[in-house]
């Protein structure tokens, strides 16, 4: 049995210090989840611990990305976002450096149900290398589309891919396809 007070796990302020493998300083004890320094998001921790099942048990080499982590609030209307914000952008690569790209409008699907809502979206583009590096929406259906648009943000995409794919009309996303 592990005395936890003899333990002495290392600690960053109020989380458990680990590696990339989530390793802490006793090689033989690893911790994921909330007890980290990680985005405390359930699906977060489920890919943690997906990944050390992997690794200790699997015998693979797999790592978590965190970078392109999607988060959503879901009132109504929602509000999702991924990647950097507009000021975080700002703060990392300098505001000369970025490009940001917007657009606000009532989405067709609701011309005909006589609903006033709106949708504001954003793209966040690092300019020196013309990738999109956040993605942000206010409106109907931002958590399902916000979801489909981290894995395009995780795979590099540019906004010249966003701007050569076609766009699926009526929609809301197509918006995203159609900034310029």
């Amino acid at each position: 049995m592990i005395n936890i007070q003899e333990l002495e796990l290392k600690m960053n302020g109020k989380f458990i210090e680990v590696n990339e493998i989530n390793q802490t300083n006793k090689s033989n004890i690893f911790a994921i989840g909330d007890v980290i320094d990680k985005p405390n998001l359930t699906p977060v921790a489920i890919e943690q611990g997906r990944v050390f099942a992997d690794n200790f048990y699997g015998n693979l080499n797999r790592s978590i990305n965190y970078e392109y982590i999607p988060k959503a609030v879901f009132s109504n209307p929602e509000i999702a976002t991924v990647g950097l914000t507009e000021k975080e952008a700002n703060n990392i690569y300098g505001e000369k450096n970025i490009e940001i790209f917007k657009c606000k409008f009532k989405p067709m699907s609701n011309t005909f149900k006589n609903i006033n809502s709106k949708c504001l979206l954003k793209l966040v583009v690092n300019k020196s290398n013309d990738k999109v590096i956040g993605c942000h929406m206010f409106g109907e259906s931002s958590a399902e589309i916000i979801q489909m648009a981290s894995i395009s943000l995780s795979m590099g995409v540019t906004k010249e891919q966003f701007d050569s794919t076609m766009a699926l009309h009526p929609t809301i996303s197509e918006e995203y396809v159609t900034m310029y």
